[in-house]
């Protein structure tokens, strides 16, 4: 598959249903320039809470001479590094990187296998939503910023897929875990049946990982043609981010060692769609997700083990419609899930 180009990823929620879209056009390559020699070296990424050390300068033109330069703008660092902090997170049964600037993960990786499916050692009726407290206070996504928001505290790794263990399975209930979502039509629906496919798949694959995030897209303005991202903000004050879409990155190994890795990528308006939606209808090439997130997935993979997912099986979902007293129970505590999935 050549590089693609993101053109475009926008959404549009309907009245009845959602009409959503998602479009990622033009499949031109594009000549990259060559890289430009860098200015600076840095250090692998620290572990979670604590401060990255300092870019290490490459010597200036001034120091090759022998001569001090007037200004030091390392200097600074001092009095501490300003970041940005990943704080990474590994857990029982996921690994997160938290934005604190959104207050919502950049990404949360798993994986699901037909063992960890069939054992069952954990229930979330004795799991409760948790601040996190590996964050600074000042970071941290709070319990009161999704109080009557409107949105539904969303699993980015679902809890279901951690019950083979009640501490793994209580550990997905961190807010690091969570963005908001809409509730209805999307985190208790089509979010939710997209979660069981990803769960099916251990039926063909004996290991599939799935990476989820947040994206913050933007839309044309309707009157100056313009390209804006405009998303919400939600508590008191206002914390906590409204991503715009979700993704989801698959990789459905076949389990031999160097084997071939079926990819998927898919993304998701955060809003309501409607369970007649094909899920192919928001299948995407990687490489967009990438460009979107300025996140990197696979590029340690080489292109003569992948596969695309959605080639090797039939991408759909299998609707299974909740009991009306468990989504009412999901809704329930002023607005915010308790997400049963």
């Amino acid at each position: 598959m050549p590089k693609a180009t993101l053109a475009l990823i926008a959404a549009a929620g309907a009245a009845t249903g959602a009409a959503v879209t998602a479009a990622f056009y033009s499949s031109r390559p594009r000549r990259e320039p060559p890289s430009p020699t860098p200015t600076t070296t840095t250090r692998p990424p620290p572990s979670r809470g604590a401060s990255p050390p300092p870019p290490v300068p490459s010597p200036s033109s001034y120091a090759r001479q022998g001569i001090v330069a007037p200004v030091n703008p390392a200097g600074v660092f001092q009095y501490g590094f300003p970041g940005p902090v990943n704080d990474v997170a590994t857990r029982e049964a996921l690994i997160s990187s938290f934005d604190r600037r959104t207050r919502n993960p950049s990404w949360v990786a798993e994986h699901i296998t037909p063992q960890s499916l069939a054992i069952h050692g954990g229930d979330r009726r004795g799991s409760t939503f948790l601040e996190d407290p590996a964050l600074p206070q000042k970071f941290q996504a709070k319990l009161k910023d999704y109080h009557r928001s409107g949105y539904d505290r969303g699993h980015q790794v679902p809890a279901a897929d951690a019950k083979w263990d009640q501490k793994a399975m209580d550990e997905t209930f961190y807010l690091t875990n969570m963005c908001p979502q809409v509730g209805e039509g999307f985190n208790r629906d089509y979010w939710a049946h997209v979660e069981d496919f990803c769960r099916r798949l251990t039926q063909r694959y004996p290991s599939v990982r799935v990476i989820s995030g947040p994206l913050y897209l933007p839309r044309r303005d309707a009157v100056d043609g313009r390209w804006r991202v405009n998303y919400e903000v939600i508590g008191n004050p206002p914390n906590v981010a409204v991503p715009t879409h979700f993704y989801k990155v698959i990789f459905a190994e076949d389990g031999r060692i160097g084997g071939n890795v079926a990819l998927g990528a898919f993304v998701l308006p955060n809003a309501e769609i409607s369970n007649l939606k094909p899920l192919t209808d928001f299948e995407v090439p990687i490489e967009a997700v990438e460009r979107a997130s300025g996140l990197e997935f696979a590029q340690s993979l080489p292109t003569e083990r992948r596969k695309r997912l959605c080639s090797e099986i039939t991408c759909s979902i299998l609707v299974r419609e909740w009991a009306d007293s468990q989504k009412k129970l999901a809704g329930s505590n002023d607005g915010r899930s308790s997400k049963k999935h």
